[in-house]
């Protein structure tokens, strides 16, 4: 009785204060996390790094600032990123990052309660649920917030009739984990994901140069070779690069010029994992469904769907025409905010809620 009383006074204090609060949608991603304020758009696009001083844990800078901490802080200073493979690995430090992106999206107004809908990876557990809940919740969102599978808020960012008794095919692929759906009526038919993303194409390049070159490089630079030169389809005129590092026998900053297709052979595969996948869920989709998809063909979302050619190398293995979306980086966070304006009803068909008592 007295736990019904404290929830319905919280409750109230929440409604009231959320009055005064625009409602935000989150894609907490491993690499980057986007905020999209309802009304606004998208508002915030940052990395999803936090850097802290050691001795007090104190946080020093998030997002943009962190980030060029990577690699470069003294040993009083560390910077992390309390995300791994799409769920929270750090939860005080993620708690501490989102609660710095929640004031940030709302500069203007204090004391403030908005309902957030986060998207999360498809298929984690219910305790990797409970800790996004609990880092929004102690972050200053309204309680609880909403969660919806990437896979879902991505199919809806990109304008997908996902509510329609028609299949509908989405590759989202991000820094943590790739999700490959088939949607239908709002539902996910079938969904495989899988750990291997982005941040993977990084660690390979890494790996590749340091085989073959003997040279260190760090994650940005491996993400700007990604870039400028990689692939995952052979090129109608190759690129080349000047890549800085060190070397790993000397000891010295080294400098040496690769290829666009040596970077693709690193990424082969990275690459291979996520075409697998895809034929893979097409492999377990419904014969109805499957039909439907040859006219619609697969749409790729997220920040990886921007490797050169990748449309083309899963459409050749599939069969299926392949569209990477518009402004494929923000298809998850503008997903989620656009199920703040949907239908009560309509909008809890899409939720992915923890299964706890509240």
């Amino acid at each position: 009785m007295i736990q019904k009383l404290i929830n319905f006074f919280r409750n109230m204090i929440d409604n009231f204060l959320g009055l005064f609060s625009s409602d935000l949608g989150i894609d907490l991603g491993t690499a980057t996390t986007l905020v999209y304020v309802k009304g606004e758009g998208v508002v915030i696009c940052e990395p999803s790094v936090v850097a802290i001083e050691k001795e007090t844990n104190r946080v020093v800078a998030v997002g943009d600032e962190a980030k060029k901490m990577l690699g470069r802080t003294p040993g009083s200073i560390v910077a992390i990123r309390p995300m791994k493979d799409g769920v929270i690995s750090d939860p005080e430090v993620t708690e501490a990052m989102l609660k710095y992106f929640i004031k940030k999206a709302q500069p203007r107004r204090f004391l403030t309660r908005p309902a957030v809908v986060i998207a999360i990876p498809p298929g984690i557990t219910e305790v990797e649920k409970r800790a996004v809940i609990d880092a929004a919740e102690h972050a200053g969102a309204r309680t609880p917030p909403i969660l919806i599978e990437q896979p879902k808020a991505a199919a809806i960012g990109v304008g997908l009739p996902v509510h329609e008794p028609g299949g509908n095919m989405i590759i989202d692929i991000g820094g943590g984990t790739t999700d490959v759906a088939v949607i239908s009526l709002g539902g996910i038919v079938h969904t495989k994901s899988i750990r291997i993303a982005g941040d993977e194409m990084d660690m390979a390049i890494i790996e590749y140069l340091r085989k073959t070159y003997n040279l260190m490089i760090g994650e940005r630079t491996a993400e700007e070779i990604k870039i400028r030169i990689g692939s995952a389809y052979p090129l109608e005129e190759e690129l080349t690069m000047d890549v800085r590092g060190r070397d790993l026998i000397a000891g010295l900053p080294k400098t040496i010029s690769i290829t666009s297709v040596e970077i693709r052979e690193a990424l082969a595969d990275t690459v291979q994992a996520i075409v697998d996948a895809a034929k893979s869920t097409l492999e377990h989709t419904p014969p109805e469904l499957s039909a439907d998809l040859i006219d619609r063909g697969i749409v790729m979302a997220g920040g990886g769907a921007l490797l050169r050619l990748i449309d083309r190398r899963i459409a050749e293995e599939t069969g299926l025409p392949v569209h990477v979306a518009e402004d494929c980086s923000t298809a998850v966070v503008r997903g989620a905010g656009a199920t703040l304006d949907m239908p009560a009803q309509m909008r809890r068909r899409l939720m992915a809620q923890a299964k706890l008592d509240f």
